[in-house]
């Protein structure tokens, strides 16, 4: 099902900022909070921004916020490319805690250039009752690029998080999108130590059509409620194949375009990765193609955040000069 406008019904309907379908391994942790719960005031965040080419750039036409989410007003500092719209995407709430239920919606018009990334890593707190929920959902328009680069997810000691992230790419359009999900605070030593993370990634056309769907789903303590006590002294967690393979940092890139032969971007992207491995360490990681030619994907694994962070940089990097003839661009966040 393609994402609904965000009009369709009131935005403080739950029908709007509730997912559709919420996996079982994070549902079974509904309850009800003893503190906020759902649709309070500063539980329920909305995002929502139109972006459009405006003479010689991209400018922001479209813009609604409620709180905790929040932007600032566009920049326009990538040498290269002076059309692009680099705007970051904040929280005022520091994190995402129990109960709250986010949803974005970011639309980019007809031969935009945007560049969305967030401020900060998201931070997910512990949680005693419930779980917690981020929709996002991203058109991209004809001959549209955009580049959407979050920051790192770290999921805390019991936290339990559902993230549905929806591209709706016109055949014609470019679409950047990144996640990477930390297997904890790592430097307090907490690995693993979450009850879920899951995350769905969509790639549809504009007709609704599914073109690729990437499910993740990281339940190291299925065990156990959700209890205060239950998750002080699991720092540690567990590991294995099912959790990121004793790894700290899992990373993926989607490359949707039109600009380049899906086998080119996939090699495109071996190569950057396969660079970075004598200079920052071990990295486990593998590349193919998306279904349809349509582009290709990266997911890494590694044990350093600053490895991880690099190798996805320079996958970055390589795939803008090979699509649209720059480098990437300096992103400076603190």
């Amino acid at each position: 099902m393609t994402a609904s406008p965000a009009a369709a019904v009131p935005r403080l309907d739950p029908r709007h900022y509730e997912p559709a379908r919420v996996p079982y391994e994070v549902r079974r942790h509904a309850g009800t909070p003893d503190t906020l719960a759902v649709g309070r005031p500063g539980k329920v965040g909305l995002l929502e921004l139109a972006f459009e080419r405006v003479g010689g750039r991209t400018e922001l036409t479209g813009h609604y916020q409620k709180s905790p989410l929040q932007i600032m007003r566009p920049l326009y500092f990538d040498p290269a490319r002076p059309d692009l719209a680099v705007t970051f995407l904040m929280s005022t709430g520091g994190g995402i805690l129990q109960a709250d239920r986010l949803r974005t919606d970011l639309h980019c018009g007809a031969d935009t250039a945007v560049h969305l990334t967030t401020q900060a890593a998201t931070k997910v707190y512990r949680m005693e009752h419930d779980y917690a929920t981020q929709l996002v959902n991203l058109t991209a328009g004809p001959r549209a690029y955009v580049e959407y680069l979050p920051e790192p997810v770290i999921p805390f000691v019991d936290s339990r998080l559902y993230q549905r992230t929806v591209l709706t790419v016109d055949p014609d359009a470019t679409v950047l999108a990144g996640e990477t999900v930390l297997a904890g605070r790592l430097a307090r030593g907490e690995r693993n130590a979450y009850r879920v993370f899951a995350s769905d990634l969509e790639v549809r056309r504009p007709g609704g059509e599914l073109v690729a769907l990437d499910t993740v789903r990281l339940e190291p303590s299925p065990g156990g409620g959700g209890g205060g006590g239950g998750g002080g002294g699991r720092g540690a967690g567990v590991t294995g194949p099912a959790v990121l393979a004793g790894h700290d940092v899992m990373s993926s890139l989607y490359v949707l375009s039109p600009l380049a032969p899906a086998a080119r971007i996939a090699d495109v992207l071996h190569e950057a990765v396969a660079g970075c491995g004598q200079e920052y360490g071990e990295l486990l990681y593998g590349v193919s193609v998306l279904p349809q030619d349509s582009g290709a994907w990266l997911r890494l694994l590694g044990s350093d955040t600053r490895a991880c962070a690099a190798a996805l940089r320079a996958a970055w990097d390589a795939v803008r000069r090979l699509l649209i003839g720059v480098p990437a661009p300096e992103l400076r966040k603190t």
